[in-house]
Parts: C-alpha cells; sequence; structure tokens
C-alpha cells in the first residue's frame, strides 16, 4: 500500500497552518480596519466567492469560462426584480437567484459544451456581453435599462437589519467558509475526482466511461448557482444595480483572480486579497499604480507559471490493492 511522502504530508501541514493564520486573520481584520478598509475586505471576499465558484469551472473542470460575470449579473437582476416588485426578504432569494442563474447556465451552456479551449471561451465572452446589452435594452420593461433598478431592501437574519460594512463583512465572509467547506468536499468527492481526470485529458477520461459532457455541465451548473448567490449579496449591499456592474471586465478579473491562484482553495484566498486589496494599498501612487499591478503580474507568470499555489497532487494510499509504479512483490503483498 501507498504511504504519502514525507514531503507530501510537509506540504499538506504547512497548507493547514496556513489555512489557520489566513482565518485568524479574518476573524481579526475588522477589528483594525476602518470603514473604508471594512468596504475593500467586503469586496475582496465578494470576489473571493466569485472565483471560488469559478474555480470550480476553470480550476477543477479545465474549462475555459470568461463568461461568469454573467451568472453573476443573472443572480443579481432576479434578486432586485423580486424583492423589489414583490418584496420577498433577500435572503430568502439567495437560492431561487443561484436556481436562475442555474437554469440560465444550463440553458447556453448545453450547445456549446462540446467545444474545447479557445473556442469555448470565445463563446462565453459572447455571452456575458448578450447579457449585458439585454439588460441595458430593458427587455421585458423589469431590468430597468441604463438605469438599472434601485430600492433594493437591506438583508435581515434572525430579525437583526443587516446594513453596516462590518455586517455584511461577516455575512460575506461566513458565506466564503461554507463555500470552503461544502467545495473540499465536492473535490474529494468522486464528482470532483471525474472534473479532475478531465482537466488532465478528457479524451482518456471519455474512453475510462466517464461522462464528460454531463460532468462539465454539471460544472458550469454548481458554479453558475453559486455566482448567482453571490449576486443576491452584491445586490443587497449596493441597493442598487445597473449593467456596467456585470461587463466583460468584471470576467476577466474574476478569471485571473483563478489562473493566478493556481487552482487551489487557499491559492483563491490568497489571490483575492492580491488582486483587490492591491491596488487599494498603491492609490497613493494612483498615476503609476496600474503600471506597478500589471508588472507585479507580469514578474509573476514568468516565475511561477503554475499559479500561487496549485493543488496537491492526490494521493490514493487508503485505496485497497493500490501500489506504486515499478514496486517488487514483497511491496505488493505489504
Amino acid at each position: 500500500m501507498i504511504v504519502p511522502s514525507f514531503s507530501a504530508r510537509g506540504r499538506r501541514g504547512r497548507r493547514l497552518v496556513s489555512c489557520l493564520l489566513l482565518g485568524a486573520v479574518i476573524c481579526l481584520l475588522p477589528f483594525f480596519c476602518n470603514a473604508y478598509w471594512l468596504d475593500v475586505c467586503v469586496s475582496i471576499g465578494l470576489y473571493a466567492l466569485l472565483a471560488l465558484s469559478l474555480n470550480l469551472i476553470l480550476g477543477q473542470a479545465g474549462i475555459f469560462h470568461m463568461g461568469h460575470a454573467a451568472f453573476f449579473g443573472v443572480g443579481a437582476y432576479a434578486t432586485a426584480i423580486l424583492n423589489t416588485m414583490f418584496h420577498i426578504p433577500v435572503l430568502w432569494l439567495m437560492p431561487v437567484s443561484g436556481a436562475a442563474a442555474a437554469l440560465f447556465a444550463l440553458v447556453v451552456a448545453r450547445p456549446i459544451i462540446h467545444l474545447r479551449g479557445d473556442y469555448l471561451l470565445i463563446v462565453t465572452i459572447g455571452i456575458v456581453e448578450i447579457v449585458r446589452i439585454a439588460l441595458l435594452n430593458d427587455v421585458g420593461g423589469i431590468t430597468g435599462g441604463s438605469n438599472g433598478i434601485f430600492g433594493i431592501s437591506r438583508p435581515q437574519l434572525f430579525g437583526f437589519r443587516i446594513y453596516k460594512s462590518l455586517h455584511f463583512y461577516w455575512l460575506v465572509w461566513g458565506m466564503v467558509g461554507v463555500t470552503l467547506l461544502l467545495f473540499y468536499g465536492l473535490w474529494h468527492s468522486r464528482v470532483g475526482r471525474a472534473l479532475n481526470y478531465i482537466k488532465a485529458d478528457d479524451v482518456a477520461a471519455e474512453g475510462c466511461g466517464v461522462n464528460v459532457s454531463l460532468y462539465k455541465l454539471t460544472a458550469f451548473v454548481l458554479g453558475a448557482f453559486w455566482a448567482g448567490m453571490a449576486g443576491t449579496i452584491y445586490a443587497a449591499k449596493m441597493s442598487t444595480i445597473a449593467p456596467e456592474s456585470f461587463n466583460f471586465m468584471e470576467s476577466v478579473i474574476i478569471f485571473a483572480v483563478v489562473i493566478l491562484s493556481g487552482g487551489s482553495q487557499l491559492g483563491v484566498l490568497i489571490s483575492a486579497f492580491l488582486f483587490i486589496g492591491l491596488p487599494e494599498l498603491l492609490r497613493e501612487f494612483s498615476d503609476a499604480r496600474m503600471l506597478i499591478f500589471g508588472l507585479a503580474m507580469m514578474l509573476m507568470m514568468i516565475w511561477r507559471p503554475q499559479g500561487l499555489l496549485p493543488c496537491l497532487p492526490r494521493v490514493y494510499a487508503r485505496l485497497r490493492g493500490a501500489v506504486a509504479p515499478g514496486a517488487n512483490v514483497e511491496e505488493r503483498r505489504a
């Protein structure tokens, strides 16, 4: 039976310590931040939530998808329309908005799921532009056109009204914590293993009996569902939404966060802090901050193209009968 190497154990131990330290920083951060930096931290949490949902599609399944802002927008507009028209509490609308985004993903992804690489990437860019233009043109007379939708109510949880930046900080990062736990379980499930096989080689995976189209579509739907729920939190935080908030540039930022992360959950969180927090720290150098940020990104891609924290290789040591390549007979009997 294969026993994980000490180096693999060491890497996992270091990542566990890093996760605990990051969790402690997130819990203590509100006590040392003013209102402005609390808003920045809320934005970081929202982008982390969106990046985690995209990581399911891009990082785990290897599907080049740059239209994630479309699912985010569908969820936000579903919340805004239902809340302003029917006065349904915002938090009740989270699963509804997630379902609306998932249904939209199912409709648009089903005809294109067989595409690969750059072809699929170009089509998903078209999806986010179609959604933006539809919202601008006030399709159905319910999206408000370029003015957007105003008067979205603040969420309430067990009678407690959430309206301050500190309240939204705990709401967003609490949602991030739940997402990390659920997606960690998904990564170690049968679905997660199938997505990992598809990312490595979808032709070989299909030859081994994996229904590639079904699992790719599942990744799209699950990622869109989570992005739709993130749209609910965004709509509640801003209390007004407009089509400009869900443009192609938003998709690019979310895509870049996942690429920089390397595909791991911890990497996604660190990457979100760097992408959203670093430009704010460089605000004093307003004339050159984007130049500095772009240069840092270029150096990162040159010296560490695999990303900040790529996923650790899976260990199948607990599988009965697993042996290392080239193991001798005595090792097999052990």
